[in-house]
């Protein structure tokens, strides 16, 4: 809705809201060249790049500046750039999954590959001729450093054109230079050797990185069999339209989101949802893209095109969640912005000082001023959030677990306490109808009564109640003026009474204690039953009495948290009996009787105590996780899950908010380890280059090398599963601890 609302805007203003798929990009300072480049050019606004899904967005004037000079403009710093408005829609024979690059090209196809191929055959031929003619031994690699000079300079030079003066390119750039002329020529051209490596490999480990959500895209199946006059047709599944009926045979993957309209089957939807046990599908139960049929065969409706099925939407909102930065990335960002400028300043009094105050040799000293510049790049550094947090994202997708960006994945492996919502949360959100307690008239008088009020309510008591009428033929009775009074009643005129549906509390306040039975509503209450109350003209009629069971796994997700030192909370508008009953079934602190103002008080809290997680069916409790500092949805189906909250768990199980919390911390203990390697790697080099240990080559592997480690550990978190959960006094890195 955003970007639709950008597009509208721009029209409205001349200007054309544009998206490039840009390749090429190693590390996320690479979107920051081009994000600064592209910004310094007239009548453009909103420039947004993301190094994950490599898209770029902005808003651009053409009178001002042609799309021809914006695209040169990012062609002439080194990268690859192609307007997605124009790039052909796959046909059924097309093997991408939409997810990375989409040419597919080999690797080593790749002009990177090609340059590095090059360098090396230069190098390797110098070599050989200075071993064969040592008399050619100063000029034999002079021809692979040109190459490397010709290249990597010319885009060091447009990058500092473009408002990027102290890029790796520059460094490396003036460190081979200086080399060639104080006569270091085997050492500049295997410093443009190693670059040229480091930058191939690099390029190998983000395109891995990108597609550690490729996985969930492959799920769909390419082919779908359409039925059309009682005959199986296949087509392809990206062409599916609503409507349609397909026929899902046992073994076969689902290939759209639809509705069973025919078989009964177990569909084993872990691969989309986490959830372990297949789930029980039937007439009217709904299926996602990606599920595998196991049993029986299904005939399904699709409800849901290819674009808009559930795995299109998660990749789509994972994709978003990568691009928005957490707050121990932004940190690192500043605090790099500062760190290469000063490494240049040390490098060139490194250059000056000795020589100029102590008459020390000025080759040795302008040689290890130029190892210290190639120290000065923080690539290794800027990449070591963002690699991980990338693989955190995409490997909860994977399970069914997902996180909108990297503050909300910080964060919630810093919580110390999760305030629970009980209906559909806690409990299975299906209760049922088990007394009906009629104070005048009959059990059918009142169920008719009270089906009418809730006629058309998505709320899982009324749910109840309808369902328990249609069992027992209970016609519906017309109602109208229906309203509902949040945390209280529902109400309408039926039978030209105004009937309400609502809490004891509600019924208290409405018409005192008496008549209400007090001591059967304790009694059901006691039983773990929710009671609610039925007034016509503000006068008691019945009761009626629902239970819902706790869902299977919440005892075992309750002390999941209990291991990871993280307080379990109990909120729920029930009254107090029934609330205790479940918490003693559960082992969990109960706060009951709170209407959704109350419920923020208590999150309010908690939140002046520690961070505070609040988990909902993200339908009826959105003030509550707003609130918290991190809201997590279940319960409440896969659509409200996708769209609210800051995660989601579409397994709907209450294990998944441990495995959320273990999930934070194994990401943040990887940055952790990825800046120890990033920073110390720099440190060690830094004081073997001043005592003169350090030889060019070595400089440069440092970055190359450090930015290929801290990718490598970063991919190690798309294999992480919650077998042993981080213990609670693991270190977390924040920028506060940095």
């Amino acid at each position: 809705m955003l970007d639709e609302a950008r597009i509208g805007q721009a029209v409205a203003e001349g200007k054309s809201a544009l998206r490039y798929k840009v390749t090429g990009m190693d590390c996320p300072s690479c979107a920051t060249k081009i994000e600064t480049a592209v910004g310094r050019l007239s009548g453009i606004e909103d420039v947004s790049l993301s190094y994950h899904s490599q898209v770029l967005k902005l808003r651009l004037d053409e009178a001002a500046t042609p799309r021809e000079r914006l695209e040169s403009t990012i062609r002439s710093l080194g990268f690859g750039v192609e307007d997605m408005d124009r790039i052909q829609v796959m046909t059924e024979g097309d093997t991408d999954t939409g997810v990375g690059d989409p040419a597919g090209q080999a690797w080593w196809t790749t002009p990177k590959a090609r340059l590095t191929g090059l360098i090396g055959m230069l190098v390797a031929a110098g070599f050989l001729v200075s071993w064969l003619i040592p008399d050619l031994e100063d000029y034999a690699l002079v021809p692979a450093a040109l190459v490397g000079l010709a290249v990597f300079g010319r885009r060091a030079l447009a990058l500092a054109r473009a408002g990027s003066p102290f890029s790796i390119e520059m460094l490396m750039s003036i460190a081979t230079a200086g080399a060639l002329i104080i006569g270091e020529t085997a050492e500049a051209s295997i410093v443009v050797l190693l670059f040229a490596v480091g930058e191939l490999l690099e390029g190998l480990a983000a395109g891995a990185a990108r597609s550690g959500i490729k996985a969930l895209a492959a799920l769909v199946p390419r082919t779908a069999l359409v039925i059309e006059d009682d005959v199986a047709r296949e087509v392809s599944a990206s062409r599916l339209e609503i409507g349609q009926v397909v026929l899902v045979r046992p073994g076969d993957r689902v290939p759209a989101d639809g509705e069973v309209i025919d078989g009964e089957s177990d569909v084993d939807e872990s691969p989309v949802t986490g959830e372990s046990v297949p789930v029980p599908k039937q007439v009217g139960s709904p299926v996602i893209a990606g599920g595998i049929n196991a049993t029986g065969a299904l005939r399904v409706r699709v409800t849901r095109e290819a674009s808009d099925n559930t795995i299109a939407r998660i990749i789509h909102l994972v994709e978003e969640a990568q691009a928005a930065k957490a707050p121990t990335a932004r940190f690192i960002e500043r605090f790099s912005g500062r760190y290469t400028p000063f490494v240049i300043l040390v490098a060139v009094l490194t250059v000056l000082v000795p020589p100029l105050a102590f008459g020390a040799d000025w080759h040795t000293w302008i040689y290890r001023g130029l190892a210290l510049l190639l120290i000065g790049c923080p690539c290794a550094l800027i990449l070591s959030t963002p690699a991980a947090i990338t693989s955190g994202i995409a490997a909860g997708a994977r399970r069914g677990l997902l996180i909108k960006g990297g503050a909300a994945l910080e964060t919630i492996g810093r919580v110390r306490a999760i305030a629970f919502d009980k209906t559909g949360t806690l409990t299975q959100g299906r209760p049922q109808v088990t007394d009906l307690v009629p104070l005048t008239g009959t059990d059918r008088s009142l169920l008719g009564m009270v089906a009418a009020v809730e006629n058309g309510s998505s709320h899982p008591i009324a749910r109840a109640i309808l369902d328990c009428a249609a069992g027992g033929g209970v016609p519906l009775r017309p109602a109208r003026e229906q309203k509902a009074l949040p945390g209280r009643a529902a109400q309408a005129i039926v039978g030209g009474k105004l009937v309400e549906v609502g809490s004891p509390r509600h019924a208290a306040e409405r018409c005192g204690l008496e008549g209400i039975s007090a001591d059967r509503i304790a009694a059901l209450e006691d039983e773990g039953k929710t009671v609610v109350v039925v007034l016509a003209d503000a006068q008691p009629v019945g009761l009626i009495a629902l239970r819902d069971e706790p869902r299977p796994d919440a005892l075992r997700g309750i002390a999941a948290l209990r291991d990871l030192g993280v307080r379990s909370i109990m909120l729920t508008g029930d009254n107090i009996r029934t609330g205790q009953a479940i918490g003693r079934k559960l082992g969990i602190e109960v706060k009951a009787g709170l209407l959704p103002e109350n419920k923020l008080n208590e999150i309010a809290v908690l939140k002046a105590e520690a961070p505070v997680a609040m988990v909902g069916d993200g339908i009826n409790d959105g003030p509550a996780l707003a609130a918290a500092d991190v809201g997590i949805a279940m319960g409440g189906g896969t659509d409200v899950a996708l769209e609210t909250a800051d995660a989601a768990l579409l397994g709907n199980r209450v294990e998944g908010v441990a495995d959320l919390i273990a999930l934070s911390r194994a990401t943040m203990t990887n940055i952790h380890q990825n800046v120890v390697v990033a920073l110390g790697l720099k440190a060690v080099f830094l004081v073997t280059t001043l005592l003169g240990v350090t030889d060019l080559w070595l400089a440069i592997l440092s970055d190359t090398g450090a930015t290929v480690l801290v990718t490598l550990n970063a991919l190690r978190l798309l294999r992480w599963s919650n077998a042993q959960p981080e213990p609670v006094h693991a270190n977390h890195l924040s920028s506060q601890d940095l």
